[in-house]
């Protein structure tokens, strides 16, 4: 990863790391490079979440981009994936999302697509971080090649909405569900999505959006209202999605969660039947759990892991053909109608899948069991901590004989996160007890080694 950009964009503590200057270098640079493949000006599409920071920091690209002669497609409130696809879909150069997805509302981020829709590569990512980062001032236009702000009209949303309607063929008929848009990006889209199913029986909650109530004991990240309300409530589904929808979990009619790994095995064996898995491949990382490992053994289906993050998962289905892919921590991907994870997309093919099966949710993913999980994150003071903690001999080691002790019955990842000044120890085990101990025991090797 670079100095700015992470594994998906660039993230931090609004005005503490990233602050308006930094957006509008961003917007600056990101038109400049943009503009050198093309002829004429370049058009990018720009959309936000609902963090009290986002129209700030929108301000800031807006200023930068026009600087530099780019026209903007204003697309306000809207989940990541809606902005990528209407990048793609109105040709423009590059999309731009101002969001922090699953984080809480004093962090931000800046994601940017490219014109297919695509997150963009590691090069391009390069070559504007190095442009902000450099010495050399970024040339700026003036007079009449100055770029324009064009806003766009709900024309475009309801295209979005209706293509997203038009990927499954049931009409869902019979089931109630609660749907939580984490007062996120999901507040702008869900009721009307759902409402094109006119069978489906749907409430939505935390879609109240106020700046600083995004993912605050709500949304995919806090489910604790969610089990509540759909256990209350004798719902058949619940649905959780992420501050800015890329991101969708489950609880089924008993008020118990469905992780991103049982929604992926549940909809990549509805594709193996219906013959539409290419290589019979799913693409997950090495997060998911021993489970999904079993149930694709179970099913002939393929499963291969990736190091973690959705653009990794994303880079080897597109090298491939593959057709599905994605996160345990609810990032999923259909790559036949969607270039980046897609919530609201993943949340209509599991409630597809669950009306033809006439299961109940419990037993639709009771196939896919979830071995105990224990994950333990352990803070850091800064960035430059990750690289130091995981180069310890010492750690090293106690890795190594924890992972042998569970072979066959489980297993260890510690790895940094790309998004936060965190240590993640994640352990799987046959008992909640033994993985407790065993990540008790890495996360205090990892806090003394800190101290040290």
């Amino acid at each position: 990863m670079g100095k700015l950009f992470g594994t998906d964009g660039i993230r931090g503590v609004v005005n503490c790391g990233l602050n308006p200057e930094l957006a509008y270098q961003v917007g600056l640079a990101a038109a400049y490079v943009l503009a050198e493949t093309r002829q004429g000006r370049p058009l990018i599409s720009i959309g936000k979440d609902t963090r009290i920071s986002s129209d700030m920091l929108e301000g800031a690209l807006i200023a930068g981009l026009c600087a530099a002669g780019a026209d903007v497609l204003h697309l306000g409130v809207l989940p990541t994936p809606a902005v990528a696809w209407i990048t793609a879909e109105n040709h423009a150069d590059a999309g731009i999302v101002i969001s922090a997805s699953h984080n809480s509302f004093e962090d931000n981020g800046i994601k940017i697509f490219n014109g297919e829709g695509f997150k963009l590569s590691d090069a391009i990512e390069g070559r504007i971080e190095n442009m902000i980062l450099s010495d050399t001032p970024i040339a700026m236009q003036s007079h009449g090649n100055l770029g324009r702000v064009i806003y766009a009209d709900q024309k475009e949303i309801e295209c979005y909405l209706d293509h997203l309607a038009d990927t499954v063929d049931e009409d869902l008929h019979g089931l109630r569900v609660l749907v939580d848009c984490a007062n996120g990006a999901a507040s702008t889209t869900a009721q009307r999505l759902f409402a094109r199913f006119h069978d489906l029986h749907v409430d939505i909650i935390n879609a109240k959006p106020n700046g600083i109530n995004i993912n605050d004991a709500c949304g995919s990240t806090h489910m604790e209202m969610l089990r509540a309300g759909v256990k209350a409530g004798s719902y058949d589904l619940g649905l959780a999605f992420d501050g800015d929808a890329d991101r969708c979990l489950a609880v089924d009619e008993t008020g118990e969660d469905i992780d991103g790994d049982q929604i992926m095995a549940v909809c990549s064996l509805a594709l193996k039947e219906a013959g539409a898995l290419p290589g019979n491949t799913l693409v997950a990382t090495v997060m998911s759990n021993m489970g999904l490992h079993v149930f694709c053994r179970e099913h002939g289906i393929h499963l291969l892991c990736t190091d973690v993050g959705d653009r990794n998962v994303l880079e080897r289905m597109r090298e491939n053909g593959y057709h599905i892919g994605g996160e345990q921590s609810g990032h999923m991907i259909f790559l036949a109608h969607a270039t980046t994870g897609d919530g609201q997309l993943a949340a209509l093919h599991l409630l597809q899948n669950l009306v033809r099966s006439g299961m109940k949710a419990s037993e639709l993913v009771a196939g896919c069991r979830r071995y105990p999980q224990v994950l333990v994150n352990v803070k850091l003071a800064d960035a430059a901590q990750k690289e130091a903690v995981m180069q310890c001999p010492e750690l090293c080691q106690a890795i190594a004989d924890e992972d042998a002790s569970l072979r066959g019955r489980g297993r260890v990842l510690v790895r940094p996160s790309g998004t936060e000044n965190l240590i993640r120890v994640m352990v799987e085990a046959e008992t909640r007890e033994e993985a407790q101990n065993s990540a008790n025991k890495l996360s205090n090797l990892i806090n003394k080694s800190i101290e040290e």
